[in-house]
């Protein structure tokens, strides 16, 4: 069984590294870092957390390692590496899209959270429509999942989009383009335990929005 014990601080010291040196040739020299130690814990977490979160969905798990390498196509920044190790878990339901959990370390930060960044358009419009006709449900859910310490992204919009008036009760969410909610670990969080904890207090809003997608 893998020992996740040291993997915060030992990414966070890795991370802290190439930021000062996000460049090949240090990456080739320290890379044996994230390919031994990383990399192998990284993935060993994405597997032990897939069966506690199909238990908690009651659906099948993707589970995905974000790559190293940034994709520098079209952004103005041209350093080759990201400075962080993030990965993911899909809901796989019937759904036409489904939400994720996610987990992050960065070098000043340690968090979890779930949801869709971004809506697609008939997604979208099912949002809005069931904002609008189950206002108390859906606020009390996300109220509940804020209670826990999550934090919901702040909306992309900055009005209230029509036909709702600007003083809707949910005028907040209905800004939105897509919900994410993130919550603070610490640097001493215990994985995986934090992991499968956090995932099951932020579940009531990836329920609903796999709910909401299916509609």
């Amino acid at each position: 069984m893998t020992d996740f014990h040291n993997l915060i601080a030992d990414a966070q010291a890795f991370y802290g590294k190439l930021n000062a040196n996000n460049a090949k040739p240090w990456w080739q020299e320290n890379r044996s870092i994230y390919d031994d130690n990383l990399k192998p814990k990284a993935l060993a977490l994405l597997e032990t957390l897939t069966p506690a979160l199909e238990k908690i969905t009651d659906a099948p798990i993707k589970s995905k390692l974000f790559r190293p390498h940034r994709d520098v196509r079209f952004s103005k920044d041209k350093t080759p590496y990201n400075t962080h190790l993030h990965m993911m878990w899909q809901i796989a339901s019937d759904a036409p899209q489904n939400p994720v959990f996610f987990f992050g370390i960065g070098i000043d930060y340690v968090s979890a959270g779930a949801g869709m960044m971004g809506f697609d358009k008939a997604v979208l419009n099912n949002w809005r429509k069931m904002l609008d006709l189950d206002t108390d449900r859906i606020t009390r859910i996300v109220s509940g999942v804020e209670a826990k310490g999550f934090n919901l992204r702040e909306p992309t919009l900055k009005r209230v989009p029509p036909p709702y008036p600007q003083d809707h009760p949910a005028g907040h969410l209905l800004r939105m383009k897509g919900v994410v909610a993130r919550k603070d670990l610490g640097q001493d969080a215990s994985l995986p335990d934090a992991l499968t904890s956090s995932f099951s207090e932020v579940w009531p809003l990836n329920d609903l929005l796999i709910s909401i997608a299916a509609a």
